[in-house]
């Protein structure tokens, strides 16, 4: 039996754009065959489940049944793969708890694959969430996300106070998740569907939609630089999910139209 895997996206600020990089998670591993189900902790409404309402349940991770729902289900679950989108500011509070009941520990002892993608807020105020986070993680897969796309600048980052935060944390490792096209962003925001319905121009029940083929292509080439991060950190490989030798992964054109077409 293939061993559980938690991917965990937050922060401790607001307003980083971390539902965003939750979604393009989802799409990456929809794309790539790989199970997954996910937990929305903006209770009771939820934003990731907007946008994956068949794959998602909201919870409230402070609750002691809804962490129950999600963890006492890890080697039960169908999906190997659980992806949990955490409320802005309830990323240290989340970890404390997986500590608490001994998550962290399981996943010291390697009994479950656990990754962190970190969204970095542009203040230094951010880049000290990193030491305190890293103490809970041991030999956990800590992604640190800068995420551009808010229109963010990361304009306290010289490359001196870079290297002080980022270099403090063995195994670390940087990503990018580069800018929307406002107005793609903006449609696919009221079209309430993944990115890859988006980009195969399907509404929600699957018929086809009347999206721009403009933004469909700013989305397109925008989601393919997204998960060629994603391929570069060997995102599949870390959930031990590969597809087998003749179904490597496709560039993010191919899969979308294969998607559109499943």
């Amino acid at each position: 039996m293939a061993k559980p895997a938690v991917i965990l996206v937050g922060a401790d600020k607001g307003g980083v754009g971390k539902t965003t990089v939750s979604r393009t998670l989802a799409d990456y591993f929809s794309a790539n065959k790989v199970r997954f189900r996910a937990f929305d902790t903006e209770a009771p409404k939820g934003t990731l489940k907007r946008f994956h309402p068949d794959l998602t349940d909201v919870v409230d991770i402070n609750k002691v049944p809804d962490q129950m729902k999600i963890f006492d289900t890890l080697n039960s679950a169908e999906a190997p793969v659980t992806l949990i989108d955490v409320r802005a500011g309830l990323m240290s509070p989340t970890l404390q708890a997986l500590n608490d009941f001994g998550f962290i520990d399981a996943a010291k002892k390697g009994q479950i694959t656990f990754a962190l993608f970190h969204i970095l807020g542009p203040t230094i105020a951010s880049l000290d969430e990193i030491a305190d986070t890293a103490a809970y993680l041991g030999d956990a897969h800590y992604f640190l996300v800068k995420n551009f796309i808010n229109s963010t600048h990361f304009f306290e980052w010289d490359e001196a106070t870079h290297k002080a935060y980022f270099n403090r944390i063995k195994g670390a490792v940087e990503v990018t998740v580069p800018k929307l096209n406002e107005m793609a962003a903006e449609q696919v925001d009221l079209a309430s569907v993944p990115f890859l319905n988006f980009i195969a121009n399907k509404k929600p029940n699957g018929e086809t939609a009347a999206y721009s083929f403009v933004l469909r292509g700013y989305v397109k080439h925008w989601l393919g630089n997204v998960w060629a991060e994603y391929d570069r950190i060997k995102l599949t490989e870390i959930v031990a999910s590969m597809p087998q030798a003749d179904e490597q992964p496709k560039p993010v054109q191919q899969r979308a139209k294969a998607e559109a077409h499943a």
